[in-house]
């Protein structure tokens, strides 16, 4: 399996980087900024530090598994002195450094595959954020405007009440729907806040004035990603690597069942005379074979198998299903902005025209504006929700945080 030998800073600096766009300097720029932004999270600096620290187990896997052993000892016999220095070394018999040191280097690959994993989650879910603030920000635009437009039209109506032109019933209409208005501004400042809260979490340095996801850096090009290029999916790595790690396990359980003999040097002097010894010793596994352990290890990945083969099963489907679902809403979102055409944004002023000539009353005039309302939040809706489809599926195809090349 190919995995990325990348640091995180250019995983991070990869965002979005599917797109044909990323030439720009603009794109690149954000792009920059935001990858910043991400390795500033506290889960992703965690994630780099428990990377590190795996890093640090793998090199420890791949040292020697013994160290010589220096013995020494002296004693006085009537008026003879004694003494005696050994030095042994245990003998990896079966090799368990070798299977040590696949293990380590699964495990780097597994740590790189969990970093990448969250920062892919990170990246998507402040992606997420930044395109629910600019939809409710522009909620909090239309709000903000029908409020002020049923201001300026009750100073009107009470202007034409006066002059006879209305009558009472006409202000009463106005005066409930500027109070349905005033409450649906709160909630949506409310939510504005709420975001923004969201948003901040998840970038540190970020502030409204930063705004939301530029336009230059939607990517104009469909994800490509088939079923075989999701088992490069972070998480689908990860999963792997675990399963494989486990695997390993297997044969370093086999080989410590197997003896590891120990053989010594020693030499002094005991009782006037020169001493000279050979020392050699293996343990007997006759009460305890550990074949237990490799049971044990078998089935653990067993199970981390069948574990990667459901995430990567599940995988396939929700890309898929993702891959759908941002298509529907792309194509209703092309097809609100074919119908539209501008249509809302100048409905307002015909409809003032039409209501102050007479040609509509007030209650239709009143109708036709929340209406107009209505339609442009559809608008948002359909653009919000063909942002966060495609985020979503660039999230599980993996394309979000593709490498530079």
């Amino acid at each position: 399996m190919k995995v990325s030998k990348h640091s995180p800073r250019a995983l991070l600096c990869s965002v979005l980087l599917c797109i044909p766009l990323l030439g720009q300097a603009e794109t690149v720029d954000w792009a920059s900024w935001f990858s910043g932004q991400i390795s500033k999270h506290p889960d992703v600096v965690a994630m780099k530090e428990q990377a590190a620290a795996r890093n640090a187990d793998a090199e420890a896997n791949e040292q020697p598994l013994y160290n010589p052993e220096l013995s020494l000892g002296a004693d006085r016999t009537g008026t003879e002195n004694n003494f005696e220095a050994g030095l042994s070394q245990t003998i990896d018999w079966s090799d368990q450094q070798g299977a040590l040191k696949e293990k380590a280097k699964l495990a780097r690959l597994s740590a790189q595959a969990d970093l990448s994993a969250a920062v892919l989650e990170q990246t998507s879910e402040s992606m997420f954020a930044l395109v629910e603030w600019r939809a409710s920000k522009l909620n909090e635009v239309i709000a903000e405007s029908q409020q002020q437009r049923l201001n300026a039209l009750l100073e009107q109506v009470e202007q034409r009440q006066q002059a006879g032109d209305l009558g009472r019933a006409d202000a009463e209409l106005l005066f409930l729907s500027l109070s349905r208005q005033l409450s649906e501004v709160a909630q949506v400042k409310a939510a504005v806040d709420q975001v923004e809260a969201q948003v901040r979490e998840r970038l540190p340095d970020w502030s409204p004035e930063s705004g939301g996801i530029p336009e230059h850096v939607w990517p104009t090009l469909k994800s490509r990603v088939g079923d075989a290029d999701l088992l490069l999916h972070p998480s689908v790595v990860a999963a792997r690597s675990k399963w494989q790690l486990l695997r390993s396990e297997i044969e370093i359980a086999k080989r410590k069942a197997k003896a590891t003999p120990t053989v010594g040097f020693r030499g002094g002097r005991d009782g006037g005379e020169n001493v000279v010894g050979l020392t050699f010793s293996v343990p007997l596994n006759v009460r305890n074979n550990y074949s237990a352990e490799t049971r044990a290890a078998n089935r653990r990945a067993l199970e981390a198998e069948a574990r990667f083969k459901a995430l990567y099963r599940k995988q396939q489907y929700e890309l898929a299903g993702d891959r759908a679902a941002w298509k529907r809403y792309d194509e209703q979102l092309n097809e609100w902005k074919e119908l539209s055409q501008e249509r809302v944004q100048r409905s307002a002023d015909l409809l003032e025209q039409q209501w102050t000539v007479g040609d509509i009353s007030t209650s239709e005039y009143l109708q036709a504006l929340g209406q107009r309302a209505e339609s442009l939040k559809t608008g948002i809706e359909l653009e919000k929700q063909a942002q966060l489809g495609l985020i979503e599926l660039l999230r599980q195809s993996g394309e979000l945080i593709t490498p530079f090349q």
